[in-house]
């Protein structure tokens, strides 16, 4: 079954990585292009799904950078606007893990300044989800324009949020008073353990999967790092292990798990209204090899997510 397409709403970023210099007055910074959609769209193109991205990209240096990453992996950008705001910045220090800390620089940006009429004209009918999330749903005045875009279009695609919080340009805060409609356009909503802490801190797993059932979702996953995930379909619950891998850094991981998943569902044609066929077991194989597509990721620098001949190269090597 050839998969329908997958359109991704959100931001492009441009991750800068720290790196040693020739002097000790000098920073050196290795820029990649990154975006937590962005990179969902990428590693979605390069699994072989019909990928569409709808993104406001800048005609700066950076945006010029995002617009040929994504055309080389695939990507359709027919429906992308030239925006004339410049491109958002994030800087990031990887820690001895691999674990990346950011720091921001994204006042007026082009991602953020989403006009309804820059999406009234987007033909979804051969779509069959809508994925979006990060900080293209909190950042305004965009953010009102994407939630609205988002009913608008759920009784006809499935809607797959990841809200991928980041508390250094949105108070946690706002995220939570937000995610209960998110929960009630949403179909699927993919996380992370960190984002979990921020969203309902203290609570377990289990019971923020309860919490976001309730409000309407149907696909809760939560990856937990080393640990796995947690897969609750409708309060049905698995928890799956981590695919072990040798871990340059972490960018873009859950960006590509998310891929994954969304990838493996439209292959075998799950994805389409409010999920209406799916079991937990077929959610189960999904994420499985979700971890998979993350942990090539994790295995090189920055944001970029591997191509369907890499994930059939270790299969028939007998790895991961």
């Amino acid at each position: 079954m050839s998969p329908r397409q997958i359109t991704v709403l959100g931001e492009c970023v441009a991750d800068a990585f720290t790196e040693p210099a020739n002097a000790s007055n000098e920073l050196a910074l290795r820029v990649l292009p990154g975006g937590g959609p962005a990179n969902t769209a990428v590693a979605l193109a390069r699994l072989g799904t019909p990928t569409r991205f709808l993104a406001r990209l800048s005609g700066d240096v950076f945006g010029r950078l995002f617009r040929a990453h994504l055309e080389a992996s695939g990507v359709d950008l027919s429906y992308a606007v030239a925006a004339d705001e410049p491109s958002t910045l994030a800087v990031a220090e990887l820690d001895a893990h691999g674990q990346a800390a950011y720091s921001f620089h994204a006042q007026d940006t082009a991602d953020w300044q989403w006009a309804p009429g820059e999406l009234a004209t987007v033909d979804l009918s051969g779509t069959a989800c809508v994925h979006t999330g990060s900080l293209a749903l909190v950042r305004e005045p965009g953010g009102a324009v994407v939630e609205e875009f988002l009913a608008a279009v759920s009784p006809q695609v499935t809607v797959s949020i990841d809200p991928n919080v980041r508390p250094l340009l949105v108070r946690p805060e706002f995220y939570r008073d937000r995610l209960a409609r998110w929960c009630g356009l949403a179909d699927i909503l993919r996380l992370s353990e960190d984002d979990l802490e921020l969203l309902l801190p203290g609570a377990s797993p289990e019971r923020a999967c309860d919490t976001w059932h309730a409000g309407g979702a149907r696909l809760v996953v939560i990856t937990l790092g080393a640990e796995g995930a947690l897969v609750s379909l409708d309060g049905e619950r698995l928890r799956l292990p981590a695919v072990a891998a040798r871990v340059v850094d972490t960018v873009g991981a859950g960006d590509s798990f998310t891929a994954g998943l969304l990838h493996h569902l439209g292959h075998r044609g799950l994805l389409d209204g409010r999920l209406a066929g799916i079991g937990l077991e077929d959610v189960a194989e999904a994420c499985r090899f979700a971890a998979r597509v993350a942990a090539l990721t994790c295995s090189v620098v920055g944001p970029n997510p591997p191509w369907r001949s890499q994930l059939e190269q270790l299969a028939t090597a007998g790895g991961a």
